[in-house]
């Protein structure tokens, strides 16, 4: 079992199981939330989430919703619409961001310029579904 939380504790969770699309996403409406260059996720199903504290949820898109601690601003999930039965976890909102470490890097079309990648992960230029082919 993973678990994690925010900043300030405010927020924990837990994960009851394996870590699916564990991604860097580069895209910028994670850049725009976050206010960091690029952002680590990870897949669950909705169901092996259990989340204790009350986030603030915010519609960050027309089919996504992300929820923050609202206290300390830590972004704890995304959320999207069209995959109901699964939700997107901050990799490093882990208290063991080891524990589900990146395997690609999406939406490197739009990475900021001056970041350069060395990691030898595989790169998409878009979406997770691209990544999946």
């Amino acid at each position: 079992m993973l678990t994690g939380g925010c900043h300030c504790g405010a927020i924990r969770y837990e994960v009851r199981a394996q870590p699916v699309h564990r991604t860097i996403c580069h895209c910028e409406m994670c850049r725009g939330t976050t206010g960091a260059p690029c952002v680590a996720w990870f897949t669950v199903p909705v169901d092996a989430f259990h989340l204790s504290g009350s986030p603030t949820l915010y519609r960050s898109s027309a089919h996504g919703t992300r929820a923050f601690c609202p206290a300390c601003g830590t972004q704890i999930t995304f959320a999207d619409d069209a995959l109901p039965d699964e939700i997107d976890v901050s990799t490093c909102s882990l208290a063991q961001p080891a524990a589900a470490a990146p395997t690609s890097h999406i939406f490197t079309a739009s990475q900021v310029p001056w970041m350069q990648l060395a990691d030898g992960l595989p790169r998409f230029p878009r979406s997770r579904s691209e990544a999946e082919k």
